[in-house]
């Protein structure tokens, strides 16, 4: 861990099944996908704040990767983001990846958790607990235990391209009366579904390493209120997205990187 301050009529049956997959697919592709089935399982967010200037991360991107999919929790669906960090950029190697943006949302952690600084590699599960990203036996439990919570509904549709620009509506439940905070806020990822470097310097010198659900943005769509639900249509851009193989997450949570109230994904895929 490295620590800074911050599945004769029989026959004609099976080939009509055998068909139905195939034009699914053709139809599939060219759509949203929705991550997995989430009618059954409760939404968990995971977010890994990590850096490829750190020798303590590659093992923690590879369990990101795991959960990502393995789904080991039976009533959870995990939906996650790899938050790549600025500042291991001056020993050697300037991760591709990084922005400052997600140094100052998990120094917004830091200060939530009352930690005495940001370390990588950091796992915040739901907005609700935080654990070294590379223990997975303490992952699993706080998933476990975030899994049992009860989430806002969040939907995503018409999500489709237009250029460099991504255009969804967002649509969400309404807010709990037992939110801690009177409002929560929107926001909106844009991930790459896979990243992958060379990396040439620093800590990880000589390695390729490979990444998952790597977020290039991060928007804030608005705040939505305890006793209201949040519907809008929405344009972000995809100028530092992959727009070839893109995952969509929306989150509602409580103010200052408090609590995931809710969360809804998709692909987008060509």
């Amino acid at each position: 861990m490295k620590r800074l301050t911050f599945p004769i009529v029989v026959g004609v049956c099976t080939a009509l099944l055998a068909l139905f997959p195939v034009r699914y697919l053709r139809t599939a592709s060219a759509e949203a996908k929705p991550i997995g089935d989430a009618t059954a399982r409760t939404p968990v967010l995971v977010e890994l704040f990590t850096s490829e200037g750190c020798s303590d991360c590659p093992p923690a991107d590879a369990l990101l990767k795991k959960l990502d999919r393995s789904q080991p929790v039976r009533n959870a669906e995990l939906v996650v983001l790899s938050e790549h960090v600025d500042y291991w950029n001056d020993i050697g190697w300037k991760d591709p990846y990084s922005s400052h943006e997600f140094s100052a949302r998990q120094g917004d952690y830091v200060h939530r958790f009352h930690l005495d600084g940001a370390y990588t590699p950091q796992m915040i599960v739901d907005g609700n607990a935080q654990l070294v990203g590379s223990d997975e036996r303490r992952a699993i439990q706080v998933i476990e235990g975030a899994a049992k919570g009860e989430k806002v509904s969040v939907a995503l549709s018409s999500v489709h391209l237009e250029g460099h620009t991504l255009a969804v509506r967002v649509e969400s439940g309404t807010l709990p009366s037992s939110a801690t905070s009177k409002s929560a806020n929107v926001l909106l990822a844009l991930a790459d579904d896979s990243d992958q470097s060379n990396v040439r310097r620093g800590e990880n010198a000589g390695r390729i390493l490979t990444h998952v659900a790597v977020v290039r943005s991060l928007t804030e769509l608005g705040t939505v209120d305890r006793g209201r639900a949040f519907s809008k249509e929405v344009k972000v851009s995809t100028e530092n997205a992959n727009p070839q193989n893109l995952r969509v997450v929306v989150i509602l949570q409580e103010i200052a990187a408090g609590r995931i109230l809710g969360v809804g994904s998709a692909r987008l895929s060509n």
